[in-house]
């Protein structure tokens, strides 16, 4: 009887077993929220987890292994599932995503791409029109940093899966080819439109339909943003911007938004306008990227910000974006 049970036992643990690697065990809190649902996220794929009222929340997932998509219908950040793994996810609404952690299997991954992340923020790799605007020693020398950067997060961190050092391995030897075989072709652009050339004029239709003119802004300094409804960068800006517009409203600084939205998608420019709350001056490009402002200044990726002074003059034709310190840095430094 009792080699009887102990048959049983064994077949019940490896049933066990082989049923926790059938789907991904995901728990966790969410603090200072309000919502009641988390969802996920992936290719052909979307579960909505029940968040109870003290944030808490625990969910069985069936996923393909891969990257996947999380928010609580406010904001969004990402995660590796791989069915088996018994994961915990916490996190503060209110301090997000920096307050993102994973305890549990498969934590020790999704650490370290939530440090990836973070590493990508810290380094503003995501504007990468700032590298390219480099001298070329500077240049190299950044993108060796870089480099070193990218490569130490992901040797020093231990436990990540196999088939994610893989993947991480080939997107950051991508990343650095990207840098070293465009250097020239990107850096190029930036030397058409040096500091202390006057600017080329815009004439532009803003979202009543009047026409405003780049001369329009003289006696001001002029930050333009460059942006897109389809640009999910352009739009992690929106708050930043806001925040400017409000701190230099009362001072001598013209803040232009022009998008390069196709004219036949006016109404979504103009819902995104709304729905956003933007404010500022908000124009519409004649001809996306072939617009003849877009063009003399060789845009060819977006955001991308412009400062000019009073005169209409080029004072960085490649300005910080607004979420770097920089850029307040730099308006500070002028007579506004």
């Amino acid at each position: 009887m009792k080699k009887i049970l102990s048959i049983l036992a064994v077949m019940t643990l490896m049933a066990c077993s082989e049923k926790s690697g059938d789907y991904v065990y995901l728990q966790g809190k969410i603090s200072n929220t309000d919502i009641d649902t988390l969802t996920i996220l992936g290719k052909k794929f979307k579960k909505e987890i029940k968040v109870n009222q003290d944030g808490t929340f625990k969910d069985t997932l069936k996923v393909v292994d891969g990257f996947h998509g999380f928010n609580d219908g406010k904001q969004q950040s990402f995660l590796y599932l791989k069915n088996g793994y018994d994961l915990e996810l916490n996190f503060d609404a209110e301090n997000f995503p920096e307050s993102i952690e994973f305890k549990g299997e498969g934590s020790a991954t999704n650490n370290y791409l939530g440090s990836k992340l973070q590493l990508i923020r810290d380094e503003n790799l995501n504007n990468y029109t700032q590298i390219f605007k480099l001298e070329q020693e500077e240049f190299k020398e950044r993108v060796a940093e870089i480099k070193s950067k990218v490569e130490g997060l992901l040797n020093d961190t231990e436990g990540i899966d196999p088939e994610v050092i893989d993947m991480e391995t080939k997107a950051n030897n991508e990343l650095i080819a990207f840098f070293e075989t465009n250097y020239e072709k990107e850096h190029a652009a930036f030397v058409t439109l040096k500091k202390g050339e006057p600017s080329p004029n815009f004439n532009y239709t803003d979202t009543e339909g009047k026409m405003v003119s780049l001369e329009d802004f003289r006696g001001k300094y002029v930050f333009i943003d460059i942006w897109a409804t389809w640009c999910a960068p352009c739009k992690r800006e929106f708050p930043f911007l806001k925040e400017m517009e409000h701190e230099y409203k009362e001072k001598d600084l013209a803040i232009v938004s022009l998008s390069i939205d196709k004219m036949e998608h006016k109404e979504r420019w103009l819902q995104m306008i709304e729905n956003e709350n933007l404010s500022g001056i908000q124009l519409l490009a004649d001809n996306e990227w072939n617009s003849d402002f877009i063009s003399a200044y060789n845009i060819r990726m977006i955001p991308r910000f412009i400062l000019l002074d009073k005169n209409g003059i080029v004072i960085d034709a490649n300005a910080p974006n607004p979420s770097n310190p920089a850029l307040k840095e730099m308006l500070n430094g002028l007579e506004l």
